[in-house]
């Protein structure tokens, strides 16, 4: 993400780092944690807490797309150029997805099942979901000839975001491809080779409307109206996030569903609202922190995680889940799944700030690898 006084939006950062540190807590409790402690509230807590990360960090891939889409659009950039350019960083995430399977299943080598090379984990969702966001673009783009107005792009990414909340539980249920083979499935709706969905993985519907609600806001901030009024736009748009989570709780009261199944915790369209609803919510919250609170501050951990989420993200599952794991599975009590939770932030910052330190430096790194030795 940029900004026109700068090369990244602080807010967006700080909120992208603030998922990393959810995430963080989820996986290392859930590692760790043993005996009674896997069956305390602060467990359940902890886990439900988890529900927010993957949801985050779409939201913020829709956001990021949206920013890159009106900068090309800005240097007169055609509708081709934009569709491909997104499409094939898309195309990248989901190749990075693909080979942290591989990775993770060669370090695996000995207990891991041939199924989890298939597993559809969130880069992977991530990956296929701005491949997907950049072919609407296009789509958009290319049905509006020259125009560069943000509303058909909001109307269209909203549209998409809120058809693949409501084709979930269709997809899930009765409407499942089972004509795919099942890698395949698993990237509609999580099926891997278990003959049902799994809640525990990441399929398109309906994680990737996530994507395109971030896509529809994005559109709105970096349009040139919502530049001029960014302030007040977050905070309407945390305002109407808080009036969603509301309208779709009461939603859900109705005694008449529209689905022959009904999925509160996995597929309800209500659900997915709330979530949305959580997610403006927290970018409000995030917004005023970083321009009138704290976050303005200087530096910041959560904002420069956010900067280096995949790096940290890839590292930290072997660190948490791996066989390099700091701790033994399973096996801790709260107080010591916590001092390791601590190590992993402190560790994983270490990282980020490394990688920041080394970010455009390969060329003398290169040259100083390649340099002769001196003769003695």
């Amino acid at each position: 993400m940029t900004s026109a006084p700068s090369s990244r939006l602080a807010y967006i950062d700080w909120m992208r780092g603030l998922a990393c540190v959810v995430m963080f807590q989820t996986h290392c409790y859930d590692a760790w944690l043993g005996g009674e402690a896997r069956n305390s509230r602060f467990f359940m807590y902890s886990q439900l807490g988890g529900t927010l990360p993957a949801p985050l960090f779409l939201f913020l891939a829709g956001i990021s797309v949206a920013f890159v889409v009106q900068r090309s659009l800005q240097k007169g950039k055609s509708p081709g150029e934009i569709g491909r350019s997104t499409i094939r960083r898309g195309a990248e995430i989901l190749a990075l997805g693909l080979l942290f399977r591989l990775q993770e299943f060669a370090i695996s080598l000995g207990w891991a099942p041939w199924s989890d090379l298939f597993r559809v984990d969130i880069l992977n969702t991530i990956g296929v979901s701005i491949m997907l966001m950049g072919a609407a673009c296009w789509i958009v783009l290319s049905a509006s000839r020259k125009s560069k107005a943000p509303l058909p792009f909001i109307a269209a990414a909203t549209a998409c975001g809120l058809a693949i909340s409501m084709l979930a539980p269709l997809l899930w249920t009765i409407w499942r491809p089972r004509f795919l083979p099942w890698p395949l499935e698993s990237y509609i709706n999580g099926v891997h080779n278990l003959g049902t969905p799994q809640p525990w993985l990441f399929p398109i519907f309906p994680w990737a409307g996530f994507a395109f609600i971030g896509l529809a806001l994005g559109f709105i901030l970096f349009s040139p109206w919502g530049r001029e009024r960014e302030a007040a736009v977050a905070l309407v748009a945390g305002a109407f996030g808080v009036g969603l989570i509301y309208f779709a709780r009461w939603l859900d009261s109705l005694p008449l569903h529209l689905y022959p199944v009904y999925d509160f915790w996995h597929t309800s369209p209500a659900f997915f609202l709330i979530r949305v609803g959580l997610l403006l919510a927290i970018l409000a919250a995030v917004y005023a922190w970083c321009r009138w609170g704290a976050g303005a501050w200087g530096f910041s951990p959560l904002a420069q995680l956010g900067q280096t989420s995949l790096l940290v993200y890839w590292v930290h599952i072997e660190l948490v889940y791996g066989r390099f794991a700091i701790l033994p599975h399973r096996t801790q009590s709260i107080q010591g799944a916590s001092v390791g939770l601590l190590i992993i932030f402190l560790m994983m910052l270490a990282l980020s700030l490394a990688r920041a330190r080394m970010k455009g430096r390969g060329a003398e790194v290169w040259a100083w690898l390649r340099r002769p030795a001196r003769a003695n």
